[in-house]
């Protein structure tokens, strides 16, 4: 249904824009017949007399008077268009498509750039690229050919360019699609690389039969006939508009069509804030004298266009080169024309170029520098320069178009070209205007312009200073970018986005905290942010609704809350125009600014899917290591989510492939750190993050489940050391606590870590501040005590006690403790030579970890002791002593987890509760705790009494269980454990299955034996009572073939045969396949953890330090001292008003001068890594591969060049040949003239001798020899003249030995070296004038391009006489003034449009191009 409503909508649409293309395009046919004056079947439109309705050449023989002009306004009819749709290209293996549409030559460029947007569904380009040469076929030489081809395909990939050809298979446009078809398959923008060809219909070959169709898919072969003066269409282009003026055979139509399309679209504004529209350039590729003009047309336009020429590819574009690069811009062109042997030279080379007269071509040369005066708007490429085509288009328009610094950074910003912007905008000094630079960073950070990003950074934008709220909420509403799952997490999280749909910075933080999980609070959807947030958009503009229950709280308490709060950073504007009053960076407030920006715009990224961006983030900025764990935690929560709203595969196939990437980045910046400075990278692990929820990176390692990290060596030494406490013991640990657990005094003789080594140690809060006051009672101060900061309100603002700092070469320094106050002894306090008094000993052995452990378990067992001796024995009514202990056990254990929930992390009630049932002992523990209290009132109860027993042994059971959670702190038995809950899992789906199958098998087995039961609950029992046990083997065999079905008298017989199928196929089924099946994926199971044992082991061991560190010293039950003393205190602290909540994770509090010293530290190492990267990867094998295809494509450009050489050498070895042969010819011929002019002058002078002796004198005469001169030798020498110019034509000079035998040849060389050298007279020919192909098509072409020539003479001497004139005028004036002018006849009746201005030679009628809009009859 959803497929046929959305097909029919496209035919819908489909109708619709066809029936616009018919009704607003047009067709031109020619509707009254003039015949030719030389062929009177054929009309002066170039049709035959058949395509005319009026006549023939019997009944029309004369033209009427005054209408011997033919004009295509007067002589031609509008019709509806009848040929657009879809051409597909026969000949390769995929047929090639590309859409096109017949217009007439005068459609209004406005209703063109309609059909081009609308209906062919393009967008408008950032750039323009008009390209312009020859029409006739010529061959480039190979490297410049490759040079070309991938600057113009950079080009119009990078920018997201439209590319304007001639649109036929011949000449430039040729070159021009061969180049861009490697781009065919990219899509920019969601659409092909776009080429569009403008061509006359009248040339097109084929166009009658394979192209007039309405809206259809024809098929076009580019089959092109011997002598045919029309050409095929090239299939690299996308689209095609062909121009019709009613003319057949001829070019001119689409030149008119082409420039006022080209100045329309120029118009359109697609960057908001250029100061201009779209750029566009004209690149020009060899040349007939048609280019000459169509140069000087742009250059002098209103605007002017930038051109860039290519020199080396022939005729045009080498002239142009060579002018361009000798004139000098002071001089105005005339230094170049002073040496007269110069401008000899250049009238030659023009005029053997083009093949015209000597007038012609002084007034060709004239044009080119009347071009090359505009210096500026002329960019000359050249291939022995190095640079690359795209990038001299790219300067030629930023340079000629006299932007701005900002126009340029946001036309290279739109093109994403970050090396033009490096080389141009950022070249030199400039004065940028207040806040351009932070809204290119705006456009950057939102297009993901890495490189750009990258650019600005470094050219002086602070993002201390940039991001700012505003900025960020932007950032995060922007519609560009990749697709992300942003707006089913803000759903999940159960808040509402505005009717607008944008996202506030209040729903992030929401956002984070869903995806981070656990007791992490972002800086978000804190107190004091969310005051400030109101705060900073109380006046701003409506845009934003604020509708989260989060910020109405905000705003309801922000009159007291925002007095309170600290300065949070921050800034504004917005990122188009929404709030662009603000964007002025005087009004941004400086305490709106962010103290890590880096670290929210890396959240940014990853939230937004912008993996290349939130690197980049990662890479800049301080706490790379917990960047890293959070941009991993984020993709794995992501990659759930994404699972779980069933988003495609690909989607959470990538977030996880980005987790592992950060994953192992964190990695390897610790491991780097860890090679450098052990004790920094120790430090790194346990300080205080005040951005990160005041976590540390340890918990957020164990926050992102990264085993690999917390299996580092940094990681295990210091768990080692956290789980010794202020223990130094390094053999037999466990032996030496247990004995000093049970004898205390043996504790004096274990050794313990030094007060420098504890101050180095991380620490909870309390232990922190507890430090603090001691050492203020001990300093004798009288300064009062600040409070400490809450969770909720972020960290601690008081100075730490344990103060350790960090050299600039990461070594540790830590600060003494003050000294002893006179009275206390040492052997207390402990405090000489950095020794522990017994105090400090006693109270560092009982917290330390590992005593705690040995306590709770040696409690642990005696526990389970007494509770294994009360469920063996005989229980009475009144309890024993050792009923009471393990109920007080049970009691006091249960307290203990109530406490565990209230001070865990999380604020809220809900958030705890969630936190603490996260692990599945807790779920069991809470289970088994409830229900043995609920059994005690049971067995007090003479008729309970059996059911709480019952109960009470079945807890009994757990508690053994329970034993498992302590076996995971040995090395060899924490794996196993997880093996086991693993193996339970996967157990349970194997469980569904089989009960599915047992209890089939066993309804239909009891159904068949038992037919006469009445209804009972133990009927369930039965179903499954003897299948399950089949199970084990065991298979009741008196019972497999009962020979009555049921248990008492007068019972049937039963259809034994039915069961023993039935119990075969059901063993068959369950034992041997399910059981077979479980096995096998429990050897997986075993096999993938065994794999990463030590890992997992390791990855345990952190959480069972944490647990242990965060418990009371007693153990149950007397833990219920513990539990009053903190009763106690808090107690006090309630008389006092002291609210504080302390944070009880083991942290590093440093002072701000040794955060920073860490910072730094970590910075180093991270750009060192990455020095280290960069070098690793230049030498991997794809590297490797990369420079040896390089060196392959070298050397056989190199042997391409060599080729080439030999073939020149060759052709110069055969002419020389030829001129020797002439040569031995010449002489043969002088030789007979000798002997008859000796002849002949005895006969007249009468002299004497032999006539061998006058022979050879004749001969040396005849070899310049100066000796002899006989009589009459004037006449001899007149003779000899005579006779060699009647021996023979001479042979047409070399194409190449004007020229360099070098890897790059062109005109312009040729023409140095001879300037500057010969200074005369010498033909000049360029190998790119060689041209393949039928010499009637070539010379056609050729034609065409004087056609096109002449065509322009009234639009340029218009254009020089009034500069300020615009285009539309012009082109008015050259549509209607160009109908005075005859396209045919002899030269001598052409008028000339100027009386300096010498004229081409005359075109004959039968070879008329049909340029011009009349033509005489």
């Amino acid at each position: 249904m959803f497929k046929s409503s959305a097909f029919k909508k496209r035919k819908r649409e489909a109708g619709t824009v066809t029936s616009w293309i018919e009704s607003t395009f047009s067709r031109r046919d020619c509707s009254r017949f003039l015949p030719s004056t030389k062929d009177n079947s054929r009309c002066c439109c170039g049709n035959l007399w058949q395509y005319h309705s009026d006549g023939s050449p019997a009944t029309l023989q004369h033209t009427v008077k005054g209408d011997d002009h033919w004009n295509p306004l007067r002589h031609t009819t509008l019709h509806p268009t009848d040929a657009y749709g879809t051409i597909e290209f026969q000949g390769g293996a995929h047929p090639s498509k590309a859409q096109y549409v017949r217009v007439a030559f005068d459609t209004r460029p406005e209703v063109l750039t309609q059909l081009l947007v609308s209906a062919w569904r393009l967008e408008l380009p950032k750039l323009l690229i008009t390209v312009h040469g020859g029409k006739a076929n010529f061959e480039l030489q190979p490297k410049l050919k490759k040079a070309l081809r991938r600057g113009l395909l950079k080009a119009a990939r990078t920018t997201g360019a439209w590319v304007f050809t001639g649109g036929t298979n011949t000449g430039v446009t040729r070159h021009a699609g061969d180049a861009l078809a490697s781009g065919q398959s990219l899509r920019l923008g969601g659409q092909r690389a776009v080429c569009i060809g403008i061509a006359p219909w009248g040339v097109i070959e084929g166009r009658h039969e394979q192209l007039v169709g309405r809206n259809r898919e024809v098929p076009y072969h580019m089959a092109q006939g011997r002598f045919s003066r029309c050409a095929p269409l090239n299939s690299r282009h996308t689209h095609f508009i062909l121009a019709d003026n009613g003319t057949a055979g001829r070019y001119g139509a689409e030149y008119v069509l082409r420039r006022a399309l080209e100045k329309h679209i120029c118009s359109q504004r697609v960057i908001s804030r250029l100061g201009q529209g779209i750029p566009l350039v004209c690149v020009v590729i060899e040349g007939g004298t048609n280019t000459i003009r169509a140069i000087l047309e742009y250059v002098t336009d209103t605007p002017p266009v930038p051109v860039v020429v290519c020199d080396g590819t022939g005729r045009a574009s080498d002239i142009v080169a060579f002018v361009h690069k000798h004139m000098h811009s002071d001089a105005g062109g005339a230094a170049l024309l002073e040496t007269p042997p110069m401008r000899e030279q250049l009238v030659l080379t023009v005029q053997q170029t083009f093949t015209v007269r000597r007038d012609q071509a002084e007034k060709l040369l004239a044009e080119v520098v009347q071009c090359c005066r505009h210096r500026e708007l002329i960019t000359v490429y050249r291939y022995q320069e190095g640079l690359e085509l795209d990038e001299a288009m790219l300067k030629a328009l930023l340079q000629g178009y006299h932007m701005c610094a900002t126009d340029q950074l946001n036309l290279a910003l739109s093109w994403n070209r970050v090396d033009i912007a490096r080389s141009t905008v950022f070249a030199g000094a400039h004065e940028w205007p207040p806040g351009s630079l932070e809204q290119a960073m705006m456009d950057a950070l939102v297009n993901d312009r890495i490189d750009f990003v990258k650019l600005l950074l470094e050219n002086g934008v602070m993002m201390s200073k940039f991001l700012t709220m505003t900025r960020l909420e932007e950032l995060y509403n922007a519609k560009q970018g990749p697709a992300n799952s942003m707006h089913y997490i803000v759903k999940d999280v159960g808040k509402t986005v505005s009717r607008g749909g944008r996202y506030t910075l209040i729903d992030i933080g929401l956002v984070i905290n869903h995806l981070m999980g656990g007791a992490y609070r972002c800086t978000y959807s804190r107190r004091k942010f969310r005051a400030q947030y109101y705060e900073t958009f109380r006046f701003r503009s409506p845009v934003i609704v604020r509708n989260t229950s989060a910020f109405l709280r905000a705003a309801a308490c922000a009159g007291t809350a925002v007095a309170a709060a600290a300065p949070l950073k921050m800034s504004s504007p917005a990122v188009n125009g929404a709030h662009r009053a603000d964007a002025s960076p005087a009004r941004a407030r400086p305490q709106d600014t962010f103290e890590y920006p880096f670290s929210e715009l890396m959240i940014w990224a990853v939230l937004t899917k912008r993996q290349t961006m939130a690197r980049l983030m990662w890479q800049h900025g301080e706490e790379a290591l917990a960047k890293a764990l959070v941009a991993c935690k984020l993709y794995k929560a992501l990659s759930c989510e994404a699972a779980e709203d069933n988003l495609e595969t690909e989607f959470f196939e990538d977030l996880k492939s980005h987790a592992l990437e950060f994953e192992n980045l964190a990695l390897d910046v610790l491991d780097f750190v860890y090679q450098h400075n052990q004790d920094v990278a120790q430090q790194l692990l346990t300080y205080e993050l005040r951005n990160w929820s005041r976590q540390t990176c340890l918990s957020l390692a164990v926050t992102a489940d990264h085993k690999r990290l917390l299996a580092h060596p940094s990681c295990q030494v210091l768990l080692a050391e956290l789980w010794m406490g202020g223990l130094n013991l390094r053999r037999n640990t466990n032996l030496k606590v247990l004995l000093s657990v049970l004898f205390p005094p043996a504790m004096l003789q274990l050794e313990f870590r030094t007060q420098e080594e504890l101050r180095q140690m991380p620490q909870t809060e309390e232990e922190h501040l507890m430090e603090q006051q001691g050492e203020e009672e001990d300093d004798g101060s009288d300064e009062d005590d600040e409070d400490p900061t809450t969770v909720d309100e972020g960290p601690v603002s008081s100075p730490s006690p344990r103060r350790v700092s960090v050299s600039r070469q990461g070594s540790l320094q830590a600060t003494a403790y003050p000294p002893t106050p006179s009275g206390m002894p040492d052997l207390l306090d402990g405090r000489k030579n950095g020794q522990l008094g017994l105090r400090k000993k006693i109270y560092e052995f009982y917290t330390a970890p590992i005593a705690k452990f040995w306590s709770f378990t040696l409690a642990y067992v005696v526990f389970l002791t007494l509770y294994t001796y009360v469920v063996l024995v005989k229980m009475y009514p009144t309890p024993r002593w050792e009923e009471v202990y393990v109920t007080a056990f049970l009691l006091t254990v249960g307290i203990e987890k109530v406490r565990e929930i209230l001070a865990s992390e999380p604020v809220t009630l809900s958030m705890k509760l969630g936190h603490w049932f996260g692990r599945l002992w807790n779920i069991c523990d809470a289970i088994f705790i409830v229900t043995y209290l609920l059994a005690q009132p049971l067995r007090f109860q003479p008729s309970t009494f059996r059911w709480g027993r019952s109960i009470i042994c079945c807890n009994n059971m757990y508690w053994h269980i329970r034993l498992f959670e302590i076996f995971s702190v040995e090395k060899y038995l924490g794996p196993m454990v997880t093996m086991v809950g693993k193996m339970l899992v996967k157990m349970l789906h194997f469980i569904i299955l089989l009960v599915i199958i047992l209890f089939s098998f066993g309804v239909l087995r009891q159904s068949i034996r038992f037919p006469n039961s009445e209804p009972s609950w133990y009927l369930l029992r039965h179903v499954f009572y003897q299948p399950y046990f089949m199970l084990y083997g065991e298979v009741y065999a008196p019972e497999i073939e009962p020979e009555q079905c049921g248990d008492g008298p007068g019972l049937e017989a039963c259809e034994f045969w039915i069961t023993v199928v039935a119990m075969a196929g059901y063993l068959l089924v369950a034992n041997i396949l399910m059981l077979n099946l479980m096995i096998a994926v429990f050897n997986n199971i075993f096999a993938g953890v065994n794999a990463v044992a030590h890992e997992v082991w390791m990855f345990q061991r952190y959480r069972l330090v944490m647990e242990y560190e965060l418990r009371p010293v007693c153990p149950p039950p007397f833990i219920v001292f513990s539990h009053l003393y903190m009763l106690l205190k808090l107690c006090l602290n309630q008389c006092r008003r002291d609210s504080a909540s302390y944070d009880r994770g083991l942290k590093l509090f440093l002072d701000e001068e040794a955060l920073e010293n860490v910072h730094d530290f970590e910075e180093e190492c991270l750009e060192e890594y990455f020095r280290q990267k960069e070098h690793e990867s230049q030498h991997k094998t794809e590297r490797l591969v990369q420079q040896t295809w390089e060196r392959q494509e070298l050397a056989y450009q190199r042997l391409e060049d060599v080729l080439l050489r030999e073939r020149v050498q060759v052709e110069a070895t055969r002419l020389v040949d030829y001129r020797l042969k002439r040569l031995e010819e010449m002489f043969g011929g002088v030789e007979r003239l000798a002997r008859h002019t000796h002849l002949m002058l005895r006969q007249h002078t009468g002299l004497g001798g032999s006539e061998m002796e006058g022979l050879d004198r004749l001969r040396q005469v005849s070899s310049g020899s100066d000796d002899y001169q006989p009589p009459g030798s004037t006449m001899v020498r007149e003779l000899a003249r005579i006779a060699l110019s009647q021996t023979g034509p001479r042979p047409p000079p070399s194409p190449t030995l004007d020229l360099p035998l070098g890897e790059y040849r062109s005109i312009t060389d040729s023409l140095e070296s001879r300037c500057r050298v010969e200074l005369g007279p010498v033909a000049v020919t360029s190998e790119q004038t060689l041209r393949p192909g039928s010499p009637g098509t070539q010379h056609h072409l050729t034609t065409a391009e004087d056609g096109d020539y002449q065509m322009m003479e009234l639009l340029i001497q218009r254009r020089l006489r009034r500069p300020s004139e615009n285009l539309e005028v012009s082109l008015e004036d050259l549509s209607r003034l160009l109908g005075e002018w005859p396209t045919a006849g002899p030269s001598s009746e052409r008028p000339a449009s100027s009386g300096h201005s010498p004229q081409l030679s005359a075109v004959p009628e039968d070879e008329d191009t049909g340029l011009h809009h009349e033509t005489r009859c």
